[in-house]
């Protein structure tokens, strides 16, 4: 698609990750029920979720602070948890960098694992062009709407959502509908299949370690398997069929 206007690829990506937002919202209620369960003020949970942005790590950081755990601790621990975030920036820094700082701090702030999937098959296809930064501000501004009103609502409504919902089921059913669109190839098929192996191998790790070996495994075994099929026939027919997709 090629975008005739920079509202025009802004409205674009609000409807490309709105599906998306919606799986976030159950994780977002059970964020700021565990936020307020813990003792935190209806004010430090919100003012945490917006200093966070990031669910998994706030999550964990809730659950050193109910065990008394040094501050450095819970800093370094965060951290690492969003280690990925640096791979998820340098992948779409090719796109972005032209930009002033202005934006790119912004952007940065802004960054998610929805909006960068959906950003990085988008770049791919070169489809934004001039238009990316609007495009990716399509992506990531629903979704971080859609994130903070979800805190809100768990830290208002509190202990009143019932167990029978059942909410984490749609953290993970968002992410398939992220990793399904983009195995597009031998390489994204083999980076899926180690990433999500290692996943579970490594998902008794501490600090949420886990998630980090398999992002690192998955990028590992991509890009070896795109090295070593190069040139060959196998590899040609299957840019042929990402690009026709």
């Amino acid at each position: 698609m090629h975008y005739r206007s920079g509202m025009h690829a802004f409205a674009d990506g609000a409807r490309a990750v709105l599906p998306l937002t919606t799986g976030v919202v159950p994780f977002g209620l059970i964020t700021g029920v565990t936020a307020v369960g813990m003792g935190l003020s209806p004010q430090d949970s919100l003012g945490m979720t917006l200093l966070f942005y990031s669910g998994s790590a706030q999550m964990v950081v809730l659950q050193l602070m109910h065990n008394g755990a040094l501050p450095m601790t819970m800093i370094a621990t965060a951290l690492v948890i969003n280690l990925r975030f640096l791979m998820y920036s340098a992948a779409l820094a090719p796109h972005l960098s032209t930009l002033p700082r202005s934006r790119t701090w912004p952007l940065a702030y802004l960054l998610s694992d929805q909006s960068f999937a959906l950003c990085s098959l988008k770049f791919a296809s070169g489809a934004p062009g001039r238009f990316a930064f609007p495009y990716y501000a399509g992506t990531a501004i629903p979704m971080w709407v859609g994130w903070n009103l979800s805190v809100a609502a768990g830290v208002f409504l509190g202990t009143g959502i019932p167990d029978a919902w059942s909410l984490g089921f749609a953290i993970p059913l968002s992410f398939l509908a992220l990793l399904v669109p983009g195995i597009r190839n031998r390489a994204t098929l083999g980076a899926a299949v180690v990433g999500g192996v290692l996943a579970v191998l490594a998902h008794d790790l501490p600090y949420n370690l886990g998630l980090l070996v398999a992002s690192l495994g998955g990028i590992v075994t991509g890009l070896s398997l795109e090295h070593l099929g190069q040139g060959s026939p196998a590899a040609a027919r299957d840019d042929a069929n990402a690009e026709a997709q």
